[in-house]
């Protein structure tokens, strides 16, 4: 049986990055707390832990050691209260979050309403919202529709957003604002690995992705492999992975999510091997 594996399956530069600096910082102070899960997956949390990281629920549960923010991004009312007591921040968000905030920041100085679409509750989401006031968050098109007439509106997305939800909500939009700007705020990596699942889709027999079930954009990556092939399947370790999909396959495509380290992408290629 034939194996393909994406090109760019696994961590993107932003969650390496993350992962690094929490890794590293736990060398040299010992203990570090993070707020919340620095990236998508149980996996990469369970080895920071074992590392001395330790996740925290609220700032003010870091004490004696510093505080990891994560590469989501956090919202701007703790940023400013980490700064009031004066905490140790490390700063593990990813450059491409931290330049959506700098746009929606320049929408709103522009007096545009800022429109954010996005999944309703997502880190990312809510930290971009933070970092204006009235920002409207909108999941798809069907909210888009219940938002009033605007002169002028600013939109951006989160990155890891499948490109025809944004463009849909957009031809929402665009009937709803006389002044529309749109900055395109889905990364680079997100639209690459989107475009390699449905190559691997369509090309595959059956197509594997490797990822938590709580990351957005391997989730998004499984989707689109779906609507292209019925037979793609998501596992979070090659331990999810059943016998019966691989049945008269000749030929597997493996993807991974971006918060998913290479050796559990390796382990899930290993055992589609051995069951071929």
């Amino acid at each position: 049986m034939q194996i393909e594996l994406a090109k760019h399956a696994g961590y993107c530069f932003g969650v390496r990055d993350a992962v690094e600096l929490a890794k590293e910082s736990a060398r040299r102070h010992g203990t570090v707390y993070m707020l919340g899960d620095i990236v998508h997956n149980e996996v990469v949390i369970g080895q920071l832990a074992e590392a001395g990281v330790k996740i925290v629920d609220s700032i003010d549960q870091a004490k004696d050691a510093p505080l990891l923010f994560r590469a989501h991004g956090t919202q701007a009312d703790v940023w400013e209260a980490a700064g009031r007591r004066e905490l140790n921040v490390l700063d593990g968000t990813c450059k491409l979050v931290s330049k959506i905030h700098a746009e929606v920041k320049e929408l709103a100085a522009e007096g545009r309403t800022v429109v954010v679409i996005g999944d309703h509750g997502h880190e990312e989401v809510d930290g971009i919202a933070s970092q204006v006031e009235r920002a409207v968050v909108v999941s798809g098109p069907e909210e888009a529709l219940e938002l009033p007439q605007m002169r002028r509106c600013g939109v951006v997305s989160q990155s890891t957003q499948m490109l025809e939800n944004v463009i849909a909500v957009l031809a929402v939009l665009a009937r709803k604002a006389v002044d529309l700007r749109f900055i395109n705020t889905i990364c680079f990596p997100t639209r690459r690995n989107q475009e390699e699942i449905r190559e691997l889709a369509e090309r595959h027999d059956v197509v594997i992705v490797v990822g938590s079930f709580t990351s957005a954009n391997s989730k998004r990556l499984t989707s689109i492999g779906q609507s292209l092939n019925a037979r793609t399947y998501q596992v979070a370790t090659a331990a999810d992975l059943d016998p019966e999909w691989f049945q008269d396959a000749r030929s597997v495509g493996v993807s991974a999510g971006a918060s998913t380290p290479d050796e559990l992408i390796h382990e899930v290629v290993e055992r589609i091997r051995a069951l071929g």
